[in-house]
């Protein structure tokens, strides 16, 4: 039986794997963590017969602690520590944000294979993310979909022959629209596909998510920024492809539904039987692609700069979108100004090589204040 450490367990990747762990009875949850919902993952660890958890908002902890009998570890660094405590043989890290980098190098050096929905463990961390697990023999299996099928196309045929990726993006709740102005914290959190968090369905609506995806498959593929590319397919039917040397195209499709990637990941290198819909192409009856709008979308410009110029640039990228994002859904700043924000970041940061952890994190907090700044100034 495989034991697994579900952090952000109560966000929709987390539920879904807890979903799929009643389903399996080859893995079993031995520990949670969560941000600040205590009334929630404690009903979760009751329902789970779960011991051990972990709470990162220290008010929230404190309530915790008083309703569970359980062990509770509180802080940040209570949910790092949850990792040497409940001995997994995988962490599926859901947190969203920076938050969940620290708990990728924890469980990294420990030798931890890591189910990674937590895009910004390798946005922020790069290369250094990818050679301390390397170091220390531990896997990196991706849980977005997109990735999971490049990730799944590759194992089964190989990387030598390859030569691009195509990651698909549904296009969001503002695909076709080529002005922007006055969009609507209700419109922007419509997302025509997933059910999302707040910060991942903004992200999915400036096509930024997008742009995080091309920073993580650079790093988990190993593929130059050129043969990255994107297409919107609004359907959501085919998940990611990649095209080889001869000329041929492999395609990953399925009905969306994130249980699929995230039993694969805790499953690998199995593939186990999951009660989900089956894809019945004739009754879809037409996919369709059609290349995404930069000028419009300018967080997906962003991102490919910030991927391409390396360093500590898609760390300032992240930390800018995540204040400018908040920023949005508290109506402090309209929907156009999160690229504007997040531009103007990069631009007075600047760019340079990131030697180890320690500045990134310090790189991480310099950007969320110039952000901060930049949005008091525009209020």
């Amino acid at each position: 039986m495989k034991r697994v450490l579900i952090l952000g367990s109560t966000g929709s990747i987390g539920t879904q794997a807890l979903e799929v762990i009643a389903e399996r009875p080859e893995l079993d949850a031995v520990g949670l963590a969560v941000g600040r919902d205590w009334q929630t993952v404690i009903a979760q660890a009751r329902g789970f017969g779960i011991e051990t958890v972990a709470v990162a908002d220290l008010d929230a902890a404190a309530e915790a602690a008083a309703n569970f009998d359980g062990t509770l570890l509180s802080g940040p660094e209570g949910v790092i520590e949850l990792i040497g405590a409940t001995e997994p043989d995988m962490v599926l890290n859901g947190v969203v944000g920076a938050a969940g980098l620290g708990p990728t190098i924890g469980a990294l050096s420990q030798g931890i294979d890591v189910a990674l929905a937590n895009k910004e463990s390798l946005v922020i961390g790069g290369e250094l993310v990818t050679e301390l697990a390397a170091a220390t023999g531990a896997r990196l299996l991706p849980v977005d979909s997109e990735h999971s099928a490049i990730f799944q196309l590759i194992e089964r045929e190989g990387g030598d022959s390859l030569s691009r990726i195509v990651l698909t993006a549904s296009g969001g709740p503002f695909r076709g629209r080529s002005d922007l102005e006055g969009v609507t914290i209700e419109q922007a959190l419509a997302h025509p596909t997933w059910a999302m968090g707040g910060r991942i369905t903004i992200d999915s609506a400036t096509l930024m998510n997008k742009g995080f995806e091309m920073i993580e498959a650079h790093l988990l593929f190993g593929l130059p920024y050129e043969k990255i590319e994107v297409v919107v397919h609004p359907q959501s039917i085919v998940h990611s492809m990649i095209d080889l040397h001869d000329g041929s195209t492999l395609a990953h499709l399925g009905c969306p539904d994130m249980r699929v990637p995230i039993a694969l990941a805790l499953t690998w290198p199995e593939r186990v039987e999951l009660s989900t819909e089956r894809l019945d192409l004739a009754k879809i009856g037409r996919l369709d692609f059609e290349e995404p709008d930069p000028e419009t979308f300018r967080c997906l410009a962003l991102a490919r700069e910030a991927g391409e110029s390396g360093g500590i640039a898609p760390c300032v990228l992240n930390a800018a979108d995540e204040i400018a994002v908040a920023a949005f859904l508290d109506g402090g700043i309209s929907f156009s100004d999160i690229a504007r924000v997040i531009e103007q970041t990069l631009d007075d940061i600047g760019s340079g090589p990131a030697s180890g952890f320690d500045e990134l994190f310090a790189v991480d907090e310099a950007s969320r204040e110039r952000a901060s700044e930049i949005i008091s100034g525009r209020s």
